[in-house]
């Protein structure tokens, strides 16, 4: 699947890897939930990485359809609410 992280760029992740992901996307979810920037913050980081470690980098020139879309690390709480789908950032 084809993983976008807003502002950065494009990466290719197995689907066989994407469960990889699930527990930083219910990490995302409780600290939101909860109110914790600081616990957030180290989730959407830990996410982003993994996205990074798991899928390899689709060159610049190349441009594939997303399946998944990812803020960036910067992205403000409010603005991850928003693109919170029913189970998260990553579909079940």
């Amino acid at each position: 699947m084809i993983v976008r992280i807003m502002g950065e760029g494009q990466f290719d992740v197995a689907d066989d890897r994407l469960g990889a992901l699930d527990l930083f996307d219910d990490r995302i979810e409780a600290a939101l939930a909860a109110g914790d920037e600081a616990a957030f913050r180290v989730a959407l980081t830990g996410l982003l990485d993994k996205v990074r470690e798991l899928g390899g980098a689709v060159p610049v020139e190349v441009l594939e359809p997303s399946g998944l879309i990812l803020p960036a690390a910067d992205a403000h709480v409010d603005e991850v609410r928003a693109l919170l789908k029913d189970g998260g950032l990553i579909p079940g």
